[in-house]
């Protein structure tokens, strides 16, 4: 046996590809696969769908991008006559007729193999059963003698059923010597401890190191964060690549009779809190970066959401991109004019002060014939938000600057905002961070920043914005809790209401008061037309709004464990209207 066939180099290249991007991708191969000839690989192995960007979504359906993308796949196959390293590519692949999710093998000048992905991922945030066609389960290529098993993503998660094979079960049955699995796999919390046992169980079965390479990108609300990792034959960890960052790295397997082995880097991970706030710099960045705008936008309350908002933004952006506005009314109390001014301070921001008491005086002197003789309410509240909201988008447009704007998922869930108002805006980097989190983030951007991080190290949201009572000033005195239950008891009940789908009654089994409870789910159920109508945001809980939790706008069931009290029961006869009455402030 040559000493070739003993040795066996491979390149990750965990990159930030763009959807659509098809040239810029293609670009990105090449300077990895340049990186991979200086280091003597055998072979560059790029993530999941690589040369269109994931998840394509319906553009994967349109046959002049399936064409780009088979041309540049067939460019990239030519270059590689000049003798340098493979490349396993993945790309949309039109064959006989059906669209595949596919893995191409390019060397020697030519698509010498492709794999196709067999197990379609159809939950969640994927929806690949209506996209892709399933393919077969096929055996392991071969590269330079070595023979390689390329189960693509979903093709490890699942165990063997009616409906899926167990790829690598059929991949070592087959000759597979080693398993390399491109993929496109979105971040949550605690996911590398998922991702990790799905490995190590589909390791267990065949007894064949496995290297799992992700990409790293934000893509409108997933964060993909890389953290790609090798596991040898015997479950020890071999490498492990960072989180949230781009890496190419060559790792060399060596052949002891029967067994392949690698070693290599193993960087730390961000675990918990520290690894959400880093997806929600990624999550920004990138939609910024990637649909070109200049920088951002966003109003300066002095309350803690969008100071948290403007760190995200200075971590992510730096600081010459960002620029807050404080736009005080009447209610707005002079420690948060000076708490947001201190706020920009520290993060080194473009700031303004822009007063709003003329503006909304001015829609009250419009409105005031057809508001005769009907007494003041939460219209009158509205009405500042709204004015706040058409003058960050006035400025908007006139900068080009995207709007950030800043409403925690718990207000998202019970629509404790205003349409055309604090809702109004591009991108929202915490739309799916609850508010007892976003008091942790603040307080843990303090004492800690993200590697990378363009902001300034230290305290810099102010410790009144943290530990003052929340409020959206928009009355005299005003405090959320007037309105909502504490906000750690909200969202313990959000959780069980979102993520897990509790029933009523269960959540009330657990300690919960009952009327609490029943007002909190009719909120959620009511609130869902505003966040249709919501700027996406980045997803980091199991069930985001909008791309996991999809509930119909019109809807009239709700859950009969206990009956709505009689005033809440009125407006649900009213329809989800109501909730602009109940919760717009």
């Amino acid at each position: 046996m040559t000493e070739r066939l003993n040795a066996f180099a491979v390149t990750l290249a965990q990159l930030n590809p763009s959807v659509g991007d098809i040239e810029g991708n293609a670009a990105k191969a090449r300077s990895a696969r340049a990186r991979a000839a200086a280091d003597g690989a055998d072979l560059v192995l790029f993530p999941e769908l690589f040369i269109a960007g994931y998840p394509p979504e319906d553009l994967v359906q349109k046959p002049a991008f399936q064409a780009a993308c088979r041309a540049a796949i067939e460019v990239l196959a030519r270059e590689t006559a000049d003798g340098g390293p493979a490349m396993l590519v993945g790309t949309p692949w039109v064959e006989e007729g059906r669209l595949y999710n596919a893995c191409a093998l390019l060397e020697g000048g030519r698509i010498s193999a492709l794999r196709f992905k067999c197990n379609l991922p159809n939950y969640g945030v994927f929806d690949e059963k209506r996209l892709f066609s399933q393919g077969p389960a096929a055996g392991p290529v071969t590269v330079r003698g070595v023979r390689i098993g390329v189960p693509i993503c979903e093709d490890i998660w699942l165990e063997e059923s009616e409906d899926y094979e167990n790829v690598v079960e059929t991949l070592a049955e087959t000759g597979a010597e080693i398993i390399l699995v491109p993929n496109g796999s979105p971040y949550a919390r605690d996911k590398n401890d998922v991702r990790l046992s799905v490995a190590v169980a589909r390791v267990t079965e065949s007894g064949l190191p496995l290297v799992y390479l992700n990409q790293v990108c934000g893509q409108d609300e997933l964060v993909f964060d890389g953290a790609s990792f090798v596991l040898n034959g015997d479950l020890s960890l071999a490498v492990q690549l960072p989180a949230f960052e781009e890496s190419v790295v060559t790792l060399r397997f060596t052949r002891n009779g029967d067994d392949w082995r690698c070693t290599g880097p193993i960087a730390a991970q961000l675990e918990g809190d520290k690894a959400d706030y880093a997806a929600c710099v990624l999550g920004l960045r990138d939609y910024v970066a990637k649909n070109g705008f200049p920088g951002v936008l966003l109003g300066i309350s002095g309350g803690i959401d969008s100071a948290l908002c403007a760190a995200i933004a200075v971590d992510a952006l730096g600081a010459d991109q960002v620029h807050g506005v404080m736009l005080p009314y009447r209610y707005t109390a002079a420690h948060s004019v000076a708490d947001a001014g201190e706020l920009a301070g520290h993060l080194g921001i473009r700031y303004e002060v822009l007063p709003i008491a003329e503006a909304v005086n001015g829609f009250e002197t419009i409105l005031s014939g057809i508001f005769k003789n009907l007494p003041p309410d939460i219209t009158e509240e509205n009405l500042q938000a709204r004015t706040r909201g058409t003058l960050l988008m006035a400025i908007s447009n006139k900068t080009g600057l995207m709007v950030v704007t800043t409403g925690n998922k718990s207000e998202m869930s019970v629509g404790y905002a205003t349409l055309y108002g604090d809702m109004n805006g591009g991108f929202n980097p915490i739309k799916d961070i609850y508010k007892t989190q976003v008091f942790r983030l603040a307080a843990l951007r303090n004492s800690w920043k993200p590697e990378g991080a363009l902001g300034p190290a230290g305290e810099i949201i102010p410790p009144d914005i943290i530990t003052r009572p929340p409020t959206a000033e928009l009355r005299e005195n005003q405090r959320d809790e007037d309105s909502l239950p504490p906000y750690d008891v909200l969202d313990a009940i959000l959780e069980r209401l979102v993520e897990r789908e509790e029933p009523l009654d269960q959540i009330i089994a657990a300690g919960f008061d009952r009327d609490t409870v029943t007002r909190i789910d009719h909120l959620l159920n009511v609130a869902e037309y505003k966040r249709r109508q919501a700027a996406p945001g980045v997803k980091v809980t199991p069930k985001n709004f909008g791309r996991d939790r999809r509930y119909p706008i019109t809807n009239r069931f709700r859950d009969k464990g206990e009956p709505l009290p009689a005033a809440d029961e009125a407006l649900v006869s009213r329809g989800s209207r109501a909730s602009i009455d109940a919760f717009e402030g």
